[in-house]
């Protein structure tokens, strides 16, 4: 199947009260545990890239791995630019054959952020691309990007924010944090339960979600979150496997043995997560 727009797929978990799976990769064996996660469950899937990731690998590489993968599956796959950091990423990626973008300018002040976000949508519609912005801080560390402690979005603002830029979906802060949660995680769903009742239709997404506890965020998906990123976690499976396939034999000069049991590793982490977000059995 070749690569889809998000927009489709998201609108539905949203209306239905499930949420779909949005999984960072970071190389080619990634790409193929997270399209054949989804295969094998049936579900509806995003793979995507932040701008640290296509700063090393650029954009054009990643859209044939992942439209290779995408069409070997029968399933709906995108492929999204995750905290896209300005509007010439956005644009590179868009030329890429990207089907679907993220705008990130939540540390500008909110009419910068509005007025980012309307250039970039502006763009991108006109491509027939949905858009995912940022409004509220989500904290911690990705990609060497740092955010200095948490900004709870606000409902009011969210409704304005929504109204002027025209954004397909909004990601939101309610506590979340970008990598590993140095403490107990508490996500503020009477925020979240405020932003949707503020902004209707609108499907919300859940950053920094390594870490929270599954049952969190499937209330979370319950109260309006209608896609769910997954980074860090990711990240650091397919590293523990590199090292534990390393550390049972230091003599391996071949990637591919170990790269192999890091995909597995990962693949497994992959359709946890779908089964628990409630896209298994979404594609059909």
């Amino acid at each position: 199947m070749t690569l889809v727009k998000s927009k489709e797929m998201i609108d539905l978990a949203f209306k239905e009260g499930y949420a779909i799976g949005a999984f960072n990769a970071e190389n080619m064996e990634m790409v193929e545990a997270i399209v054949e996660a989804a295969e094998e469950l049936r579900a509806p899937v995003i793979v995507q890239t932040t701008s640290g990731t296509l700063n090393t690998t650029p954009p054009e590489m990643f859209y044939e791995m992942v439209s290779a993968s995408a069409g070997k599956a029968t399933v709906p796959v995108v492929l999204h630019l995750d905290h896209g950091d300005g509007f010439e990423r956005v644009a590179r990626c868009l030329r890429a054959g990207y089907t679907s973008v993220m705008i990130d300018a939540s540390k500008k002040p909110f009419d910068e952020n509005v007025a980012t976000s309307q250039e970039v949508v502006k763009m991108a519609h006109a491509m027939g691309i949905p858009v995912e912005a940022e409004l509220g801080i989500v904290g911690g560390k990705e990609d060497g990007n740092e955010a200095e402690g948490l900004a709870y979005t606000d409902p009011e603002e969210a409704q304005v924010f929504a109204d002027l830029t025209g954004v397909d979906f909004l990601a939101i802060g309610i506590g979340n944090v970008h990598g590993f949660y140095k403490a107990e995680p508490h996500l503020a769903f009477d925020v979240l339960q405020a932003v949707r009742e503020k902004t209707g239709g609108l499907p919300l997404v859940l950053h920094g979600t390594s870490g929270i506890p599954d049952e969190d965020v499937a209330k979370a998906v319950r109260l309006g979150i209608a896609k769910v990123n997954y980074a860090t976690e990711l990240r650091a499976t397919f590293t523990e496997a590199v090292k534990a396939y390393l550390a049972e034999d230091s003599q391996v000069i071949d990637p591919k043995k170990y790269n192999s049991q890091a995909k597995r590793a990962v693949k497994a982490l992959v359709k946890q997560k779908i089964q628990m977000l409630g896209s298994a059995g979404k594609a059909d």
